[in-house]
């Protein structure tokens, strides 16, 4: 359950990430970012390079990669991930949903139940004073 999760948190991150930048070519106003094209942008009248830039390499999608980078390396270890990041990402997650109903959310959502199951399971197993396996 746990490793599923993961790989669905990560995998989500990655392609939102690398779909910004190819797909929809945000890579392709790097120049203007590396410039120094970004600093004295209005936020409130976002230019094309800023929109790009916040919807590929400053959006959700490295820190997705990292928390499911970190869920796997727990479930690696035979830990499972406290229910804080199955709950912060749910509450999240439930939130794009309302907005921006036709997006992949519900891959997060499955990870979301995989981690709130598997840490259901942890809490009713026995307590045998030994780490799991």
């Amino acid at each position: 359950m746990i490793k599923w999760a993961g790989w669905l948190i990560t995998l989500f991150g990655a392609a939102h990430t690398v779909g910004a930048l190819t797909v929809e070519k945000a890579a392709s106003h790097a120049g203007t970012w590396f410039s120094g094209g970004l600093r004295a942008d209005d936020l409130s009248a976002m230019s094309p390079a800023n929109s790009a830039y916040w919807l590929s390499v400053a959006s959700f999608g490295v820190p997705l990669v990292v928390v499911g980078l970190t869920v796997l390396w727990l479930e690696r270890r035979g830990i499972t991930p406290p229910t804080f990041i199955a709950w912060i990402l749910g509450i999240w997650t439930g939130v794009g949903a309302v907005i921006l109903t036709f997006t992949p959310w519900p891959l997060l959502a499955i990870a979301v139940v995989l981690l709130l199951l598997a840490a259901r399971r942890d809490n009713l197993a026995p307590q045998t004073g030994l780490e799991k396996a």
